[in-house]
């Protein structure tokens, strides 16, 4: 945004003894040639010279009222607002265990896990979309857990890098051998599992890194604390302890909820299996922490939780008004100039007048 001023404006009012004095000498003008009848002399016709001639007086006041408005130093200025945020810290926790397979959410018109969904959300709560600002100025940090949890990536600003990595967050997957076998069968049991406890205790280490004044972990989980080694409770009230506060979204419900199965065949189909939902932990953990406990049922469920996240949690903007100004007196200063040699220059030569 432009703007103008004058370093001095109290100078402008030079122009009133200019404008004044100008009108007081053209109201006492005295004839220069005196004679008995001028009837003769204005039937004569008027040369350029004589019409042009009139307007040397006015050309003498625009130059000086140009001159007085130099002295003034008339700048031109850039506003510039800056702001400077204050971002807070975020450690999400992202379920991948064997629950996150159930396909009861939908995307895009499209049956998908709650995995898929899960990240579609926190893609868009992190990046920004048409109903969500992004969160530019937070640090985020991921952690994934099943039945271990790890910290796929750190506290960061480069969010185009944390939402590349997101992408490696996947549920375990069997590997089976020429004749069907799944050789890993123990490790996805163990993978399977939910570490609630763990995950939340590496996110808590994780955030006391960090100097930001607001420090949130958000929790995403569809089961019950199955393993690891540090309990939920446990790992909420060291939380507490560092002012870290947890919002805990539970994901589904219990009941029935269709899984991917594979038939005698080889195809994969969808099958009912039961499902279990354990809330009470995660709203234990949010009522120890000072935070908020939501449940999603459903894709539109959660882009809800997280809109009102995104509103209880907000990043302290203050704005500070820079202008950085440019002298522009040289503009009138030399047109001032420019008339007032034209009128001297004219007065001398072409246009002089007696007496």
């Amino acid at each position: 945004m432009s703007t103008f001023r004058f370093h001095s404006p109290w100078l402008l009012l030079l122009l009133l003894p200019v404008i004044v004095t100008f009108a007081w000498q053209r109201l006492r003008r005295r004839p220069a040639v005196l004679y008995s009848s001028t009837v003769l002399v204005a039937q004569l016709p008027r040369t350029l010279a004589q019409r042009f001639r009139r307007l040397l007086p006015w050309l003498q006041l625009t130059g000086l009222c140009l001159l007085v408005i130099a002295l003034a130093r008339p700048q031109l200025g850039r506003e510039e607002t800056r702001i400077r945020a204050e971002g807070i810290a975020i450690a999400m926790c992202v379920d991948k265990s064997n629950s996150m397979q159930a396909m009861d959410f939908e995307l895009a018109g499209r049956q998908v896990n709650r995995l898929a969904v899960v990240k579609d959300v926190f893609r868009s709560f992190v990046a920004g979309d048409d109903e969500f600002a992004g969160r530019t100025d937070d640090r985020i940090g991921l952690i994934s857990f099943g039945g271990f949890a790890t910290a796929v990536c750190p506290l960061t600003l480069d969010h185009g890098a944390l939402l590349e990595v997101l992408q490696s967050v996947k549920i375990p997957e069997p590997i089976v051998d020429d004749r069907g076998n799944i050789l890993n069968r123990a490790t996805l049991r163990e993978e399977g599992a939910t570490a609630i406890g763990d995950a939340l205790a590496l996110a808590v280490a994780r955030l006391q890194e960090s100097t930001a004044k607001s420090r949130i972990v958000v929790l995403l989980s569809d089961g019950s604390n199955t393993a690891g080694v540090v309990s939920p409770e446990e790992a909420a009230e060291t939380a507490r302890e560092f002012g870290i506060r947890v919002y805990c979204i539970g994901i589904g419900s219990s009941g029935f909820a269709p899984y991917p199965v594979q038939d005698f065949t080889g195809r994969v189909v969808l099958q009912s299996q039961p499902v279990e939902f354990d809330e009470s932990n995660l709203k234990r953990i949010a009522e120890t922490t000072d935070g908020r406990y939501f449940n999603a049922r459903n894709t539109e469920a959660l882009r809800s939780v997280y809109a009102e996240i995104d509103q209880l949690e907000k990043t302290e903007l203050q704005g500070r008004l820079y202008t950085d100004y440019r002298e522009t007196f040289p503009y009138p200063l030399w047109a001032a100039v420019g008339c007032l040699m034209v009128v001297s220059v004219l007065h001398s030569t072409r246009l002089r007048g007696l007496p």
